[in-house]
């Protein structure tokens, strides 16, 4: 059944037959179909907060001024997000909500705003930021996506976004496929990737304490899945063919089964040690220069439930 149509007039042409995602589902949003995304042309918020669990350079003191929306193309059956990745969490906001939102957290003082899976509520965000620079906003802007992107759309984010953060979750077509449905994500990733540091160069500058906050480019993330440790290690040694060693890195070890792995039998239990340490063991063989680490840790502090006004216990600080 389709949701209603959104209730501004004026929506954006890109959803009348969305290509916003390489699904290419050719959806009429606008007229409250919904897309592979599983959202219409509504933009739907689930957070707003400042965020402690990103990378020093980009939560550094005060926080990473995140905006997590409802909805994601990618549908890999591990994601950590998933109450909002495919749970549909979250409430649809107006314009000047989610500008309201973005106001607030950079009174707050967060050292950038920072985009939770941007490509399918684009022209949302596009229209955002142009309106926040119109105010004399001058703090960065971060695309934080999956990797799975549109190689000919990155030029439009980069006249708006100052950062980029992309993962590559799969160099192993046959494990995309197996979670998330596209074989084609490595070189689909890859591109992305490539279009990103010629767009950006790479994160700038790469203060592993944090006290200087990032200003511009590309930081890379993987995370590492439990018994999948030959996909790491080819993740890796992809990236330094493409892009050489000063390719700014960050080595993900929180990986936590969801319920969704229990279903299917496949991934049901965190990182061992053994495999995360034999993951960064092969940045280090292959030469990377910049790379950020993750402890391996039971806390969750930074697993998210968007049911909470605070998803993130982690974000919680004492007076």
């Amino acid at each position: 059944m389709n949701d209603p149509a959104p209730p501004s007039p004026g929506c954006s042409p890109d959803f009348d037959a969305c290509r916003l995602c390489p699904r290419d589902c050719g959806v009429d949003r606008n007229s409250g179909q919904r897309g592979v995304c599983a959202e219409t042309a509504v933009c739907r918020l689930a957070a707003a907060v400042a965020h402690f669990g990103e990378e020093p350079p980009i939560s550094g003191s005060m926080g990473s001024g995140t905006l997590f929306f409802t909805g994601c193309s990618c549908h890999c059956f591990f994601c950590q997000n998933e109450q909002i990745s495919t749970g549909r969490e979250g409430r649809a906001v107006s314009a000047d909500e989610l500008l309201q939102a973005a106001r607030r957290l950079i009174e707050a003082g967060v050292h950038n705003l920072n985009f939770v899976t941007p490509d399918h509520v684009w022209p949302h965000i596009e229209a955002l930021c142009t309106q926040l620079r119109a105010g004399g906003a001058s703090l960065p802007f971060v695309f934080n996506g999956s990797g799975y992107h549109r190689a000919g759309r990155i030029d439009a984010y980069a006249a708006h976004m100052d950062i980029f953060l992309p993962d590559f979750k799969f160099a192993d077509p046959g494990l995309a496929d197996g979670c998330m449905a596209d074989r084609r994500y490595p070189d689909l990733a890859v591109e992305a990737i490539r279009r990103m540091i010629s767009a950006k160069g790479f994160l700038e500058p790469f203060d592993p304490e944090g006290r200087t906050p990032a200003r511009s480019g590309v930081l890379v993330r993987h995370l590492v899945l439990p018994d999948e440790e030959e996909n790491s290690l080819a993740v890796l040694r992809r990236l330094r063919e493409e892009f050489g060693r000063w390719l700014p890195l960050s080595i993900l070890s929180q990986f936590r089964p969801m319920p969704e792995c229990h279903a299917r039998g496949r991934l049901t239990r965190p990182v061992s040690s053994e495999t995360y340490a034999r993951v960064c063991d092969e940045a280090v063989a292959l030469g990377f220069e910049q790379v950020f680490l993750q402890p391996l840790s039971s806390d969750d502090a930074f697993l998210p439930d968007f049911r909470k006004e605070q998803p993130f216990p982690g974000n919680i600080r004492s007076p």
